[in-house]
C-alpha cells in the first residue's frame, strides 16, 4: 500500500469515531479503540521498566519534574498513535507545532501525568490519551501504569473499567489534588465533602467517570492534555465535565489551557459549581488573562 493509500485508509478509520455518524460503525469504534489500549499498555509498560531502574529527574522551565520515564512514553505513543491516525499532535512533552490548528482531528496525550507521583512512588499516575474530533475529545484511554488499572471509552461506545461498563455515581466523596490542598484551595469545601487526596487529575477523572468518586475539580488552570481524556469518560459514563464555571471545554486551542475544570455525577457536579460560584477560582487563575498564544512548548 503506497503513502496515499494508507493516509486515505487510516482517516477513514477515524472516521468511524466521528460524532457525526448514525451508530452503525460500532464495531470499528470498538477495534480502533482496542488499538489504542495496546499502545497505550505498551506506553504504561515501559514506565514501569523505567521504574525499576535508577532514573534521574530534570525540571523544566516551569520547575515542574520529568522524567526519561516521560520522554520514552511520548515518543513511543506518537509514533503508534500517529501510525493508527494520522492527525494533529498536542502532547505534554512534545514541543507545541501550529500545524496542529488546521487539523480536524487531533491527539491529546499526557504520557505520564502525575509526574511527582511517580518520582515518590505514589501508585497514582497514568498515561492518558485522547481524540479530538472539531475540538471535541471522541475517544479516551486512562491507564495506571502502576496498578494496570485502565478507563476507556468513545463516544457512542461508553465506558469501560477493564472489560466490564462502568457509570458515574453520585455521592459526596470529592477528589483533590495534593499540592491544591496544601494549598488550601479545598477548605471551602470541606464541610459539605469528603475530600479524598489522589495523584494524577487524569486519573481523578478517569475514577469519576468509573464511580470511585462524585467529582473532582481544579480552581486554577489546566493544559488540554491535563483533561482530555479523562473530560470525555465522565461525560461518556453520564457526568458532566466542564471548565471550573460550567463553560463548555473546547479542546485543540491556540494556547492550550483550561480555565479551570470541574467534572462529577449530575447532582454533585450542580452542588460543587453552586459552591464555585459562591467561592471562585484560585489566584493561579490570573496566568490566562495575561496568555492568548500559545507556549512555544512543552
Amino acid at each position: 500500500m503506497d503513502t496515499t493509500a494508507r493516509t486515505s485508509a487510516t482517516a477513514a478509520r477515524a472516521a468511524c469515531l466521528s460524532t457525526h455518524d448514525d451508530g452503525s460503525h460500532m464495531k470499528d469504534r470498538r477495534a480502533l479503540l482496542e488499538e489504542v489500549r495496546a499502545v497505550v499498555r505498551e506506553a504504561a509498560e515501559r514506565i514501569e521498566a523505567i521504574r525499576a531502574e535508577p532514573f534521574a529527574t530534570d525540571l523544566k522551565d516551569d520547575s515542574s519534574p520529568v522524567t526519561r520515564a516521560d520522554r520514552e512514553a511520548d515518543a513511543l505513543l506518537r509514533a503508534r498513535l500517529l501510525a493508527l491516525v494520522p492527525a494533529g499532535w498536542l502532547s505534554e512533552e512534545t514541543a507545541d507545532a501550529p500545524e496542529r490548528l488546521d487539523q480536524r482531528l487531533v491527539w491529546v496525550v499526557d504520557p505520564l501525568d502525575g509526574t511527582k507521583e511517580f518520582i515518590q512512588g505514589i501508585p497514582e499516575y497514568a498515561v492518558a490519551v485522547a481524540l479530538v474530533e472539531d475540538g471535541r475529545p471522541i475517544l479516551g484511554v486512562v491507564h495506571n501504569p502502576a496498578t494496570d488499572e485502565v478507563i476507556w471509552g468513545a463516544r457512542g461506545v461508553g465506558v469501560f473499567g477493564g472489560d466490564v461498563p462502568v457509570t458515574v455515581m453520585d455521592g459526596t466523596t470529592l477528589l483533590a489534588s495534593r499540592s491544591e490542598l496544601k494549598r488550601g484551595e479545598f477548605e471551602p469545601f470541606q464541610n459539605r465533602w469528603n475530600v479524598v487526596p489522589r495523584g494524577s487529575i487524569q486519573l481523578k477523572l478517569a475514577h469519576v467517570a468509573a464511580g470511585r468518586g462524585a467529582v473532582t475539580l481544579s480552581r486554577g488552570p489546566k493544559h488540554e492534555w491535563d483533561v482530555c481524556a479523562g473530560a470525555l469518560l465522565v461525560e461518556e459514563a453520564g457526568g458532566r465535565a466542564t471548565a471550573l464555571f460550567g463553560d463548555p471545554l473546547v479542546f485543540n486551542q491556540a494556547f492550550p489551557k483550561t480555565h479551570g475544570v470541574l467534572a462529577g455525577a449530575p447532582a454533585a457536579y450542580a452542588a460543587a459549581l453552586a459552591r464555585i460560584h459562591q467561592v471562585g477560582a484560585s489566584d493561579r487563575m490570573a496566568e490566562l488573562t495575561h496568555r492568548t498564544a500559545p507556549d512555544g512548548g512543552s
